[in-house]
């Protein structure tokens, strides 16, 4: 079962050893918000630099983390914004052939090595 953004960072989090204190100091942020953001309660995302600093000290993945807080990292908004015409086709596309879907991000995933 995958989980949401707000418990990956508690767990990752609690491995880690911090505080929601500790780790709302290190980022900047009120430890209420981290609650909040722990909870899935909070009113937006956090911003692009908080999820950066959440991946770093709690050593996550920090584009995984940005796209499952529901952001795009601004390198691909960049990238959509230029092609934001095709991309209603795509998304039709692959949500009526999930078999295209599957070959897209299988290709997608793969490394270039």
């Amino acid at each position: 079962m995958s989980q949401n953004f707000g418990e990956l960072i508690r767990q990752a989090r609690k491995e880690q050893k911090y505080s929601q204190r500790e780790l709302a100091k290190l980022l900047q942020i009120d430890f209420t918000y981290l609650s909040k953001l722990e909870n899935n309660r909070a009113d937006y995302a956090p911003k692009e630099d908080v999820i950066r600093g959440l991946a770093k000290h709690l050593k996550l993945n920090e584009e995984q983390l940005i796209f499952l807080a529901g952001r795009i990292p601004q390198q691909e908004e960049d990238l959509l914004k230029q092609h934001y015409k095709d991309l209603p086709v795509l998304f039709r596309r692959m949500r009526e052939n999930p078999e295209f879907a599957q070959r897209v991000f299988r290709e997608a995933s793969k490394t270039d090595g």
